[in-house]
């Protein structure tokens, strides 16, 4: 009976671990709704600096023309895969004198080109096309990375939109924009350790873009910066976000070692049951 006791008591841990894995899903799908709910962004940047930033799960909207660089900022942290997709919606076809490419990049807060794993970043649009979809899909973003990689780290991440090959007479046309970016969590199973300054440009007139550098000036006025620095006084490209520019605290790795601490509790209890010997309840035999 204590056996079936302690079973009963693992089978338990068990599933307390599998619905406290689910919790934090609910509450990632609430925040995923009720961001959707929230106002989203009507039009887009021209360049780095004036990007517009939206959060993950919104989709952003831009009237622009065609010809025109639409620039999007959005955050992502360690242990997250960004994924971007944009729709065009095209003028009407009879206004129009030949076909397009419209062309998706992405770059990271050191404006570098980060290439796509998978995706069509690049897509031709035939004439007669009313509306044409890219997307990007980067590899996971780290937490650290050797100085000559160019591994994707924690930080902003901007998104550029344009056609790079049209009739030279179809410029200037109406176009509507869609973005969405988002980005789902590779797992535990696929962290990587150590930790560097997120990749978050500072947006101040005399810093240089992409790093937090500034013209020299005197060493009171540096130190008030760096203060206000800290309190959050200085704007960066994107906000942090909630969970820090980490995954989180939550990770499913919890789940399989509470899993696995119970497969061992049982592996301990099996083990001394069949070792343990026979037990009297009264006093041993008499020719013991």
């Amino acid at each position: 009976m204590r056996a079936l006791r302690t079973v009963g008591a693992a089978l338990t841990l068990c599933a307390a671990a599998w619905l406290t894995a689910a919790v934090p899903a609910a509450a990632d799908g609430t925040d995923s709704a009720a961001g959707k709910k929230d106002g989203a962004p009507t039009e887009a940047g021209t360049n780095f600096r004036t990007a517009t930033e939206i959060k993950p799960g919104q989709k952003a909207t831009a009237a622009a023309s065609t010809g025109d660089y639409l620039y999007w900022v959005f955050p992502a942290a360690a242990g997250q895969i960004p994924k971007v997709e944009a729709e065009l919606k095209l003028p009407d076809a009879s206004s129009r004198h030949g076909s397009a490419t419209w062309q998706l990049d992405v770059y990271d807060g050191l404006r570098r080109h980060q290439p796509c794993a998978s995706g069509t970043p690049a897509r031709r649009a035939a004439q007669q096309d009313g509306s044409v979809t890219v997307s990007c899909t980067l590899r996971q973003v780290r937490s650290w990375s050797e100085r000559w990689a160019n591994d994707p780290l924690q930080g902003a991440y901007y998104v550029r939109l344009t056609v790079v090959d049209l009739p030279a007479e179809d410029l200037g046309l109406p176009i509507d924009a869609e973005v969405e970016a988002s980005v789902p969590d590779a797992g535990g199973a696929h962290a990587d350790g150590g930790d560097v300054t997120p990749l978050n440009p500072v947006l101040r007139s005399g810093t240089t873009p992409g790093t937090d550098s500034e013209p020299s000036g005197d060493t009171s006025s540096a130190s008030a910066d760096s203060a206000d620095d800290k309190d959050g006084g200085i704007p960066h490209a994107v906000a942090e976000p909630e969970d820090d520019w980490g995954s989180g605290w939550w990770s499913d790795r919890w789940v399989w070692t509470v899993i696995g601490a119970a497969l061992a509790a049982l592996a301990g209890v099996g083990g001394y049951t069949l070792t343990r010997g026979p037990r009297f309840p009264g006093r041993p035999p008499s020719d013991a």
